[in-house]
Protein backbone atom coordinates (compact mmCIF):
# COMPACT_ATOMS: atom_id res chain seq x y z
CA UNK A 1 0.00 0.00 0.00
CA UNK A 2 1.55 3.23 -0.67
CA UNK A 3 2.43 5.71 2.12
CA UNK A 4 0.83 8.69 2.69
CA UNK A 5 4.78 10.12 2.22
CA UNK A 6 5.15 8.14 -1.09
CA UNK A 7 1.80 10.06 -2.72
CA UNK A 8 2.88 13.57 -1.58
CA UNK A 9 6.35 12.94 -3.37
CA UNK A 10 4.40 11.55 -6.57
CA UNK A 11 2.18 14.71 -6.64
CA UNK A 12 5.15 16.79 -6.02
CA UNK A 13 6.55 15.31 -9.50
CA UNK A 14 2.99 15.70 -11.21
CA UNK A 15 2.19 19.08 -9.97
CA UNK A 16 6.25 20.39 -11.33
CA UNK A 17 4.59 21.44 -14.91
CA UNK A 18 1.63 22.22 -13.48
CA UNK A 19 3.84 24.85 -11.38
CA UNK A 20 5.52 26.03 -14.94
CA UNK A 21 2.18 26.61 -16.40
CA UNK A 22 0.86 28.25 -13.85
CA UNK A 23 4.00 30.76 -13.55
CA UNK A 24 3.95 31.96 -16.80
CA UNK A 25 -0.44 32.59 -16.80
CA UNK A 26 0.15 34.46 -13.69
CA UNK A 27 2.81 36.31 -14.58
CA UNK A 28 0.78 38.08 -16.78
CA UNK A 29 -2.08 38.63 -14.36
CA UNK A 30 0.85 40.26 -12.29
CA UNK A 31 1.84 42.60 -14.85
CA UNK A 32 -2.30 43.50 -15.57
CA UNK A 33 -2.26 44.30 -11.61
CA UNK A 34 0.87 46.33 -12.26
CA UNK A 35 -0.96 48.84 -14.34
CA UNK A 36 -4.29 48.34 -12.19
CA UNK A 37 -2.05 49.79 -9.21
CA UNK A 38 -2.19 46.86 -7.37
CA UNK A 39 0.90 46.71 -5.04
CA UNK A 40 2.91 43.16 -4.66
CA UNK A 41 1.43 42.42 -1.35
CA UNK A 42 -2.42 42.89 -3.09
CA UNK A 43 -1.75 40.99 -5.92
CA UNK A 44 -0.04 37.82 -4.12
CA UNK A 45 -2.77 38.11 -1.89
CA UNK A 46 -5.33 37.51 -4.98
CA UNK A 47 -3.63 34.63 -6.59
CA UNK A 48 -2.85 32.89 -2.86
CA UNK A 49 -6.54 33.27 -1.97
CA UNK A 50 -8.24 32.80 -5.10
CA UNK A 51 -6.23 30.00 -7.38
CA UNK A 52 -8.56 30.92 -10.03
CA UNK A 53 -7.32 32.20 -13.33
CA UNK A 54 -10.50 32.99 -15.33
CA UNK A 55 -11.54 34.40 -12.07
CA UNK A 56 -9.10 36.74 -10.96
CA UNK A 57 -9.07 38.25 -14.74
CA UNK A 58 -12.53 39.03 -14.85
CA UNK A 59 -12.40 39.90 -11.09
CA UNK A 60 -8.99 42.24 -11.61
CA UNK A 61 -10.95 44.18 -14.68
CA UNK A 62 -14.17 44.95 -12.60
CA UNK A 63 -11.93 46.50 -9.96
CA UNK A 64 -10.27 48.30 -11.97
CA UNK A 65 -13.77 49.70 -13.70
CA UNK A 66 -14.54 50.37 -10.07
CA UNK A 67 -17.42 48.24 -9.73
CA UNK A 68 -19.37 47.40 -6.29
CA UNK A 69 -18.76 44.78 -3.64
CA UNK A 70 -22.12 42.65 -4.95
CA UNK A 71 -21.20 42.63 -8.78
CA UNK A 72 -17.32 41.14 -7.92
CA UNK A 73 -18.91 38.75 -5.79
CA UNK A 74 -22.13 37.82 -8.31
CA UNK A 75 -19.18 37.41 -10.97
CA UNK A 76 -16.74 35.24 -9.16
CA UNK A 77 -19.67 32.81 -8.68
CA UNK A 78 -21.06 32.37 -11.57
CA UNK A 79 -17.64 32.56 -13.44
CA UNK A 80 -16.37 29.70 -10.74
CA UNK A 81 -18.70 27.65 -10.10
CA UNK A 82 -17.35 24.84 -12.42
CA UNK A 83 -15.82 24.25 -9.33
CA UNK A 84 -18.82 22.51 -7.62
CA UNK A 85 -19.06 19.99 -10.39
CA UNK A 86 -14.99 19.49 -9.72
CA UNK A 87 -15.72 18.89 -5.84
CA UNK A 88 -18.88 16.67 -6.83
CA UNK A 89 -16.62 14.41 -8.98
CA UNK A 90 -13.56 14.51 -6.31
CA UNK A 91 -16.02 13.55 -3.41
CA UNK A 92 -16.71 10.32 -4.99
CA UNK A 93 -12.71 9.80 -5.88
CA UNK A 94 -11.56 10.15 -2.09
CA UNK A 95 -11.99 7.33 0.49
CA UNK A 96 -15.59 7.89 2.28
CA UNK A 97 -13.74 7.70 5.52
CA UNK A 98 -11.59 10.78 4.67
CA UNK A 99 -11.91 13.51 7.40
CA UNK A 100 -13.91 16.67 6.93
CA UNK A 101 -10.09 18.99 7.79
CA UNK A 102 -9.33 16.97 4.69
CA UNK A 103 -11.96 17.61 2.56
CA UNK A 104 -11.73 21.47 3.36
CA UNK A 105 -7.84 21.77 2.42
CA UNK A 106 -8.34 20.13 -0.20
CA UNK A 107 -11.49 21.97 -1.56
CA UNK A 108 -8.95 25.10 -1.67
CA UNK A 109 -6.73 23.67 -4.08
CA UNK A 110 -9.05 22.27 -6.54
CA UNK A 111 -8.60 24.20 -10.00
CA UNK A 112 -8.72 22.90 -13.80
CA UNK A 113 -5.56 21.25 -13.71
CA UNK A 114 -5.02 20.09 -10.53
CA UNK A 115 -8.78 18.37 -10.84
CA UNK A 116 -7.05 16.80 -13.98
CA UNK A 117 -4.02 14.85 -12.81
CA UNK A 118 -5.85 14.14 -9.51
CA UNK A 119 -8.97 12.64 -10.98
CA UNK A 120 -6.93 10.64 -13.44
CA UNK A 121 -5.34 8.62 -10.69
CA UNK A 122 -6.35 5.15 -10.74
CA UNK A 123 -8.54 4.08 -7.93
CA UNK A 124 -9.19 5.77 -4.93
CA UNK A 125 -7.24 9.02 -4.33
CA UNK A 126 -4.84 9.62 -1.84
CA UNK A 127 -5.37 13.46 -0.31
CA UNK A 128 -1.70 13.56 0.21
CA UNK A 129 -1.58 13.32 -3.81
CA UNK A 130 -3.68 16.32 -3.80
CA UNK A 131 -1.57 18.11 -1.22
CA UNK A 132 2.01 17.02 -3.23
CA UNK A 133 0.69 18.76 -6.64
CA UNK A 134 -0.60 21.98 -5.06
CA UNK A 135 2.61 22.03 -3.18
CA UNK A 136 4.34 22.53 -6.47
CA UNK A 137 1.32 24.58 -8.12
CA UNK A 138 0.56 26.65 -5.74
CA UNK A 139 3.79 28.65 -5.20
CA UNK A 140 4.07 28.45 -8.86
CA UNK A 141 0.86 30.73 -9.17
CA UNK A 142 1.77 33.04 -7.00
CA UNK A 143 5.44 33.44 -7.42
CA UNK A 144 4.40 34.43 -11.24
CA UNK A 145 2.07 36.93 -9.94
CA UNK A 146 4.55 38.00 -7.85
CA UNK A 147 7.47 37.91 -10.44
CA UNK A 148 4.88 39.80 -13.08
CA UNK A 149 3.72 42.67 -10.64
CA UNK A 150 8.00 43.73 -9.93
CA UNK A 151 8.80 43.05 -12.97
CA UNK A 152 6.14 45.20 -14.85
CA UNK A 153 6.11 46.40 -18.01
CA UNK A 154 9.48 45.80 -19.05
CA UNK A 155 8.19 43.41 -21.70
CA UNK A 156 6.65 43.92 -24.49
CA UNK A 157 2.48 43.22 -24.75
CA UNK A 158 3.02 40.72 -27.40
CA UNK A 159 5.22 38.61 -25.14
CA UNK A 160 2.97 38.88 -22.09
CA UNK A 161 -0.24 37.25 -23.93
CA UNK A 162 1.90 34.92 -25.69
CA UNK A 163 2.58 34.12 -21.80
CA UNK A 164 -1.49 33.04 -21.42
CA UNK A 165 -1.41 30.12 -23.72
CA UNK A 166 1.08 27.94 -22.05
CA UNK A 167 -2.12 26.93 -20.37
CA UNK A 168 -4.23 26.07 -22.90
CA UNK A 169 -0.93 24.05 -23.20
CA UNK A 170 -0.98 22.42 -19.96
CA UNK A 171 -5.25 21.55 -20.17
CA UNK A 172 -3.84 19.41 -23.35
CA UNK A 173 -1.50 17.53 -21.78
CA UNK A 174 -4.28 16.72 -19.21
CA UNK A 175 -7.15 15.50 -21.67
CA UNK A 176 -4.83 13.93 -24.39
CA UNK A 177 -3.43 10.99 -22.33
CA UNK A 178 -6.75 9.18 -21.06
CA UNK A 179 -8.04 10.01 -24.54
CA UNK A 180 -5.47 7.72 -25.66
CA UNK A 181 -6.71 4.90 -23.48
CA UNK A 182 -10.56 5.55 -23.32
CA UNK A 183 -12.43 6.23 -26.29
CA UNK A 184 -15.49 7.29 -25.09
CA UNK A 185 -13.34 9.81 -23.37
CA UNK A 186 -12.29 10.52 -26.60
CA UNK A 187 -15.46 10.96 -28.03
CA UNK A 188 -16.71 12.92 -25.61
CA UNK A 189 -13.31 15.51 -25.77
CA UNK A 190 -14.56 15.46 -29.45
CA UNK A 191 -18.33 16.75 -29.13
CA UNK A 192 -17.10 19.20 -26.03
CA UNK A 193 -15.06 20.99 -28.82
CA UNK A 194 -18.17 21.02 -31.23
CA UNK A 195 -20.62 22.10 -29.01
CA UNK A 196 -18.28 24.64 -27.34
CA UNK A 197 -17.75 26.04 -31.01
CA UNK A 198 -21.79 26.20 -31.55
CA UNK A 199 -21.66 28.65 -28.54
CA UNK A 200 -19.03 30.34 -29.91
CA UNK A 201 -20.58 31.07 -33.36
CA UNK A 202 -24.60 30.90 -32.97
CA UNK A 203 -25.95 34.26 -31.91
CA UNK A 204 -28.34 33.54 -29.39
CA UNK A 205 -25.85 31.37 -27.44
CA UNK A 206 -22.77 33.28 -28.13
CA UNK A 207 -24.36 36.36 -25.76
CA UNK A 208 -24.32 33.72 -22.70
CA UNK A 209 -21.08 33.59 -20.85
CA UNK A 210 -18.75 31.42 -20.97
CA UNK A 211 -18.64 30.52 -16.96
CA UNK A 212 -22.62 29.35 -17.52
CA UNK A 213 -21.68 27.74 -20.99
CA UNK A 214 -18.97 25.63 -19.03
CA UNK A 215 -21.59 24.36 -16.51
CA UNK A 216 -24.58 23.81 -18.92
CA UNK A 217 -22.01 21.88 -21.33
CA UNK A 218 -20.18 19.83 -18.27
CA UNK A 219 -23.47 18.62 -17.13
CA UNK A 220 -25.21 17.94 -20.12
CA UNK A 221 -21.84 16.07 -22.01
CA UNK A 222 -20.65 14.41 -18.71
CA UNK A 223 -24.75 13.02 -18.07
CA UNK A 224 -24.66 11.43 -21.41
CA UNK A 225 -21.04 10.28 -20.81
CA UNK A 226 -22.85 8.69 -17.62
CA UNK A 227 -26.51 7.75 -19.29
CA UNK A 228 -24.36 6.02 -22.40
CA UNK A 229 -21.24 4.63 -21.14
CA UNK A 230 -21.49 3.86 -17.64
CA UNK A 231 -18.66 2.43 -14.96
CA UNK A 232 -18.90 -1.01 -14.25
CA UNK A 233 -18.43 -1.06 -10.38
CA UNK A 234 -15.12 -2.58 -10.54
CA UNK A 235 -14.00 0.16 -12.65
CA UNK A 236 -15.76 2.83 -10.24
Amino acid sequence: METNIAAWKKGVKTGIPVAFGYFAVSFSFGILCKKAGLNPFEAVLMSATNLTSAGQFVGLSMITAMATLIEIVLAQLIINSRYFLMSFSLSQKIPTDTPIYHRLLLSYGITDEIFGVSIAQPGKLNPYFMYGVMTAAVPGWTLGTLFGVASGNIFPERITSALSIALYGMLLAVIIPPAKKNKAIAGMIVVSMLFSSLFAIIPVLKNISSAVKIIVLTVVIAGCAAFFFPLKEDEA
